[in-house]
């Protein structure tokens, strides 16, 4: 089982405060397999704060927000001022998935709106490492998301310069689509590129058609965090959602939820 140093999930927290792992000194490694981050695309639009606050009663530490512009997806989503407004009532890790042409544009605003993480696209970007290596000056996390039409060897030369991979594994721009088996050998192919191209510390995020039915070979083939939409709000209570997918890891060391992401202290929270 893969080992990862602390500070390459760690995130700053408003005012540069830094988010660590629970309880877990810097400089110590910890085992960790699964980190799920439900997308809020498939969350009930109309009762989102308390949807963000059942999550984090339920354990969950990561949230995915998918952001579309119409342009490189079809849809279009929401933008800063969601994120800011959210930011206000949650402690949960933003994980934030610009699907957006040109995110170079937008990094400053989703940054300053509460963004943990901003991953771009490596297909929607003409300058990716300039991009993630201005993520990182900020004081966020980088991630890079391939499509699934997307070989691994276009994140070869910006494995140093992204703390996450995101592999898509449906075509983005829908919920509810078919998990892509070729996925699998997709993501033991980019472990391999990573940790052969000075990313050994990123991790892999899997994103579409995951659900616990898939979430134990997912991980097997070397996925870190999962992101979940229909699959996870589709189910609740939220606890035993959450722990449905956890019990398809039995005997490999899952990650609980106090080693995720520490939340966010309360006076770095956004003010309303």
């Amino acid at each position: 089982m893969r080992q990862m140093p602390a500070e390459y999930i760690s995130g700053k927290g408003r005012g540069g405060a830094a988010l660590t792992f629970g309880g877990l000194p810097r400089n110590k490694t910890l085992e960790t397999n699964m980190i799920l981050s439900p997308s809020l695309l498939s969350a009930d639009f109309a009762r989102l704060a308390e949807e963000l606050a059942a999550l984090e009663a339920a354990g969950v530490t990561w949230l995915h927000l998918d952001v579309m512009d119409g342009a490189f997806v079809p849809n279009i989503t929401f933008g800063p001022p969601l994120i800011k407004a959210l930011r206000s009532v949650s402690g949960l890790f933003f994980d934030v998935h610009l699907m957006v042409n040109d995110p170079a544009r937008y990094i400053a605003d989703f940054y300053k709106a509460g963004a943990d993480m901003l991953v771009i696209h490596a297909e929607a970007d003409n300058h990716p490492q300039r991009t993630l290596t201005a993520i990182r000056a900020m004081g966020c996390k980088a991630g890079l998301a391939l499509n699934p039409g997307t070989d691994v060897s276009a994140a070869r030369w910006l494995a140093a310069d992204m703390d996450m991979l995101l592999l898509m594994s449906v075509n983005p721009g829908f919920s509810g689509q078919a998990f892509i088996p070729a996925t699998f050998d997709k993501i033991r192919a980019a472990r391999q590129m990573l940790d052969a191209n000075g990313g050994a510390n990123a991790l892999i995020q899997i994103d579409g058609g995951v659900c616990p039915e898939n979430t134990a070979q997912l991980v097997d083939a070397g996925a870190e965090v999962l992101v979940s939409g229909s699959a996870f709000f589709g189910h609740k209570p939220y606890d035993k959602r959450l722990a449905a997918f956890m019990a398809t890891l039995a005997g490999r060391t899952p990650r609980p939820a106090e080693h995720a992401l520490k939340r966010r202290p309360a006076n770095h929270i956004t003010q309303k």
